[in-house]
C-alpha cells in the first residue's frame, strides 16, 4: 500500500469533508470511517464518492453491495482506490 496515496487521502478526507478539528495523523489506517471511529454520515460517504470519481476516477454507486466493505476502514477505501482508479 502506497504510503503517499493513505496521505492524500487523509488530506482528501480532511479538506473534502471540512473536518476542521481532525489532524492526518490522527487518522488511524483500520479505525472505522462511520459511526464510533471517525464519526462520519451517509452524507459524508456521498461526498467521498464524489472526491474519490473527481480525483482518481473510481466509481462508487449508492447501491452497490460492497459498500459497507469499501467504506469500512481509510485502509480498506485505499485497497478499493489502488485496485480501481483510472487516473
Amino acid at each position: 500500500m502506497s504510503s503517499e496515496l493513505v496521505s492524500e487521502l487523509k488530506d482528501l478526507l480532511i479538506d473534502g469533508l471540512h473536518l476542521e478539528d481532525v489532524e492526518p495523523d490522527e487518522i488511524d489506517l483500520d479505525e472505522p470511517l462511520f459511526g464510533e471511529g471517525l464519526g462520519l454520515d451517509s452524507i459524508d460517504a456521498l461526498e467521498i464518492a464524489v472526491l474519490l470519481d473527481r480525483k482518481y476516477g473510481v466509481r462508487i454507486t449508492s447501491g452497490d453491495d460492497k459498500n459497507p466493505e469499501i467504506f469500512a476502514s481509510l485502509n480498506s477505501l485505499v485497497t478499493f482506490v489502488v485496485e480501481n482508479r483510472t487516473k
